[in-house]
């Protein structure tokens, strides 16, 4: 195993694993591929449904967006999306459990960033649900609203054992 600067290192494999901002964050299971510029350009990670993963998890999506050229404004929409995603896939398809497994990718193809979340829940789409009425009274509600109004596209795709999300953003000129 190659060790590199930052917590990062590199296994038998060539896969990039990250360390040291990942805590609880599995790093026999966490990747970082870089490109020609030695810049980030897909980030794998497994982690477990523990709260305590979504400030180390956003925070790596966030550095791969800035990396490939988003805006400062744009990455903080883009990290929350993803918090959001995660907080309703612990919240809804796990029902709370902290101990369940989760993969996010995240890589960039031309000028759109792409964000995948698989879960192994309860499967159900929450597209395929009604719509609550949100109320501004009671706490929650609002995380599929933000993920819509901030990504350019958010997909659900329904697995035999669970759930994937895919959400884009694209760069805007």
């Amino acid at each position: 195993m190659e060790a590199m600067a930052g917590g990062a290192a590199r296994d038998d494999d060539g896969k990039w694993l990250v360390a040291s901002c990942m805590p609880r964050i599995s790093s026999s299971n966490s990747a970082v591929k870089r490109g020609q510029s030695g810049a980030a350009d897909r980030i794998e990670l497994r982690f477990l449904s523990d709260p305590a993963n979504l400030a180390a998890v956003r925070e790596a999506i966030e550095k791969l967006a800035l990396a490939g050229g988003l805006d400062a404004t744009s990455t903080g929409e883009v990290g929350l999306s993803v918090n959001e995603a995660l907080a309703n896939v612990m919240r809804h398809a796990y029902g709370g459990a902290s101990d369940k497994p989760i993969d996010v990718a995240a890589w960039w193809q031309d000028d759109t960033l792409t964000v995948t979340i698989r879960d192994w829940g309860s499967g159900i789409n929450p597209e395929a649900q009604p719509e609550k009425r949100h109320n501004p009274l009671k706490p929650g509600g609002l995380g599929l609203i933000c993920i819509r109004k901030l990504m350019d596209e958010m997909t659900f795709a329904p697995q035999p054992d669970g759930m994937l999300l895919t959400m884009k953003r694209q760069k805007r000129n």
